[in-house]
């Protein structure tokens, strides 16, 4: 790697992530891209070195087997980097009496524990270098169950959750955290499931570019969630309004009276 800095992105060889290595190339960034497939790894690098005059290194391997996982945590903490974004998800879709059990886990080891594990890497090395940026890929699924997408939505939650407490932790210091939540994105998250993109009307779609490009413009905003496809921030104040009066209500000490008695 040259002396610019390093941004990793993970699930990059395609969709959002191929977005994000774009991008990021083009903003001057030596990159790490992180994938299973290393044919696409290979042709999205070369044109990328080609175009912007940058390094890119390929880290070929599935981040929910442990073993990967473990030597991907190892580089991020002897080489740390300037920037990790958490894109590798999977989706999970169906009834969960079809998908069984191992199909759970196997989303939750790539959406929650990888997730979790490389942001913790990660950010052992911001805290050294006193600054660096974590991009964590959460969904607006976060805020909605779904009978075909238990565990997928649950993950998202997770990840939301799990960014917005580690904004708290590192807020005084100078470590950027952004939650992004897409709603529906033209990629090949649906026909790689067996699914249709017909699933949502095609109004509700955002291309992956569109959807990168307003991440990117919610975190030179300082935003610690982005929502790209949310028209109106109102509603997003009014969540937050209704969570805080949630828990000044929970915590009155106090049993609600329609359980007591009778």
């Amino acid at each position: 790697m040259s002396d610019r800095k390093t941004a990793v992105i993970t699930g990059a060889s395609s969709g959002i992530g191929a977005v994000y290595a774009q991008r990021l190339a083009a903003q001057g960034y030596d990159l790490l891209l992180v994938a299973r497939r290393a044919d696409r790894l290979a042709d999205l690098g070369a044109r990328l070195e080609a175009e912007f005059g940058i390094s890119v290194q390929r880290w070929i391997g599935d981040l929910a087997d442990p073993a990967d996982l473990a030597r991907l945590e190892r580089r991020l903490e002897e080489e740390p980097v300037a920037m990790l974004v958490n894109n590798a998800g999977a989706g999970g879709l169906g009834p969960t009496a079809t998908t069984g059990a191992d199909a759970q886990e196997a989303l939750i080891r790539l959406n929650v524990i990888a997730l979790t594990r490389l942001s913790i890497a990660a950010l052992a090395g911001f805290r050294k270098a006193g600054t660096g940026t974590l991009v964590n890929i959460a969904s607006v699924i976060a805020f909605g169950p779904s009978a075909g997408g238990a565990s997928y939505s649950g993950s998202k939650a997770f990840v939301l959750n799990f960014t917005r407490s580690l904004q708290m932790e590192y807020a005084d210091s100078d470590i950027r955290i952004q939650a992004v939540l897409p709603g529906p994105i033209r990629t090949e998250f649906f026909t790689s499931q067996g699914l249709s993109d017909s699933v949502f009307p095609d109004t509700a779609y955002l291309s992956a570019e569109e959807l990168v490009d307003a991440a990117l413009s919610g975190l030179e905003q300082g935003e610690k969630v982005t929502i790209p496809s949310l028209g109106s921030p109102a509603i997003w104040d009014a969540i937050e309004a209704s969570r805080q009066a949630f828990f000044k209500d929970v915590l009155g000490g106090q049993v609600a009276e329609r359980y007591k008695g009778g």
